[in-house]
């Protein structure tokens, strides 16, 4: 079974990721069970954070790493909080105080249009020339009232209008084929024929 180092500590991306992979003949391993430290994310695009994120746990494991980058980037606010979706309110990372700020700066905006955006990055060894990249969207609507259970992040806020539901109120299962990390990773996994 190919092992790959997954550069994330955010345990609802490591359940959506390992829900996916799972599939596949892949262990995704999350760096936090390697000792691997967390690491800063200072570009200002998610591709490049994603790479540096990516690089850098291939660099103390000795194995493949796969990282993503994602946020939600709504349209009234100019793209934020875009890269900065995990500490929009500031720190420590709070996904309800991140919430309630980005009510706050929709109230006077009518367009209320948003997407989440995920950049993946995977790279064979810590300096691969050739790292292979892919990306998803998913659109939708931020609402006032949060609604569902599921999910983490904004995703109680955020409204697909196809499917009459926040993705918080997704089952799991369509969440992962229609979200914008579960598109990236099909994405993905077209452009590779593992490591």
């Amino acid at each position: 079974m190919q092992k790959i180092i997954l550069a994330s500590n955010n345990t609802g991306k490591i359940q959506e990721f390992t829900a996916i992979f799972s599939k596949l003949n892949v262990a995704l391993i999350p760096q936090a069970k390697l000792q691997v430290p967390e690491i800063d994310e200072p570009f200002n695009t998610f591709v490049e954070n994603a790479l540096h994120k990516a690089r850098y746990c291939s660099k103390h494991t000795g194995l493949p790493a796969l990282a993503d980058d994602s946020g939600l980037c709504v349209n009234s606010l100019a793209g934020s909080p875009g890269i900065h979706s995990a500490r929009y309110a500031g720190e420590p990372k709070n996904d309800l105080n991140n919430n309630h700020k980005l009510i706050h700066e929709l109230t006077k905006f009518v367009d209320k249009s948003a997407y989440y955006y995920c950049v993946l990055v995977l790279v064979r060894h810590q300096a691969d020339p050739q790292p292979i990249i892919a990306d998803g969207i998913l659109s939708g609507i931020i609402t006032d009232i949060p609604r569902g259970n599921n999910g983490f992040g904004y995703d109680s806020h955020f409204y697909l209008p196809e499917y009459k539901q926040t993705a918080a109120e997704l089952k799991p299962e369509l969440k992962n084929q229609i979200s914008h990390r579960g598109l990236a990773i099909k994405n993905l996994l077209t452009k590779i024929n593992y490591i």
